[in-house]
C-alpha cells in the first residue's frame, strides 16, 4: 500500500483543517471583528473618498501596487510548479534523500508520487486565486475610472456606486488571501514527505497561525480602532457640512 492508515489520518486532518478553517473565518468574519471584516470597511471608506476626488492618481498607484503583489506571488506559483514537475522525473532520488534523514518515514514511490501531487493541486489552486484576484484589481481599476466626481459627496447614486467598487476590491482581496493561505498549507503538506505525524503538527500549527493573525493581532486591533476613530472623524465631517 502506497499509504498506510496513519497517512490517510494525517491527510483528513489536513484537508479538515484547512476546509474548516474556511468555513470558520468566512463565517466568523461576518459577526467579529477581524483582518477581512475591518479592511472591508476601510475599503468602503476609500472608494467613497475617491469619488470626490479630481485628481486620482493616488488611487491608480496604490491599486497598482496590489496588483505587483499578486503578480509577484503568481509569477513565483509558475516557477514553483515548474520546480515540482520536475521533480516527478527524480523520484528515485527523493526516496533516496528521505530514507536516509533520521525519523523519516519510510517512503515509497508511488507514496512520493501521491505527496508531490497533492503540493501541485495546492500550487495550482494557488494560482488561478491569484490571477483571479488580479482581473478584479483591473475591473476596480476600470470603474475608478468611469466613476464622475461627486466633490459634495451627497449624490446617493455615487454612494451606491462607490460601495459596489468596494465589493469588487473586497472580492479580489479574499481571492489574494486564499492564494496565500494555500501558500501556508502548502508548507505543512511539505513535511507529509518526512512523517504523517508531522503533517499534522503543522496543520494545527498553520491553522493556530492563521486564526492568531486574522483574528487576535496587534495589526488587526489597530485596524479596528483606525476604523472607528475615522468613523467618527466621517461624522464629525458630514455634520459641518450640513451645519453649513
Amino acid at each position: 500500500m502506497p499509504l498506510s492508515i496513519v497517512d490517510v489520518f494525517a491527510l483528513l486532518v489536513f484537508f479538515l483543517c484547512w476546509s474548516g478553517y474556511t468555513w470558520f473565518a468566512r463565517n466568523r468574519a461576518k459577526t467579529t471583528d477581524c483582518l477581512a471584516r475591518s479592511l472591508n470597511q476601510h475599503r468602503i471608506y476609500w472608494m467613497s473618498e475617491v469619488m470626490t476626488r479630481e485628481i486620482r492618481v493616488g488611487e491608480a498607484a496604490l491599486l497598482g501596487n496590489l496588483e505587483r503583489n499578486i503578480t509577484f506571488f503568481a509569477s513565483s506559483t509558475l516557477l514553483i510548479l515548474g520546480g515540482l514537475l520536475t521533480l516527478f522525473a527524480k523520484i528515485d532520488t527523493l526516496e533516496t534523500v528521505i530514507s536516509s534523514m533520521p525519523y523519516a518515514d519510510l517512503p515509497s514511490h508511488l507514496g512520493i508520487q501521491l505527496k508531490l501531487t497533492l503540493l501541485v493541486s495546492i500550487f495550482v489552486l494557488s494560482f488561478f486565486q491569484f490571477t483571479w484576484s488580479m482581473r478584479q484589481y483591473g475591473f476596480v481599476n476600470v470603474m475608478v475610472g468611469a466613476a464622475p466626481i461627486d466633490v459634495s459627496g451627497l449624490n446617493e447614486n455615487l454612494k451606491a456606486y462607490a460601495k459596489q467598487m468596494s465589493i469588487v476590491q473586497d472580492q479580489a482581496a479574499h481571492a489574494y488571501n486564499y492564494g496565500l493561505r494555500s501558500y501556508y498549507f502548502a508548507l505543512a503538506a511539505i513535511c507529509w514527505f518526512f512523517h504523517p505525524l508531522l503533517l499534522i503538527i503543522m496543520s494545527l500549527w498553520v491553522v493556530y497561525t492563521l486564526y492568531t493573525r486574522e483574528f487576535n493581532s496587534k495589526a488587526v486591533k489597530a485596524i479596528t480602532a483606525g476604523q472607528e476613530y475615522l468613523k467618527l472623524a466621517r461624522e464629525s465631517t458630514t455634520q459641518k457640512k450640513d451645519v453649513g
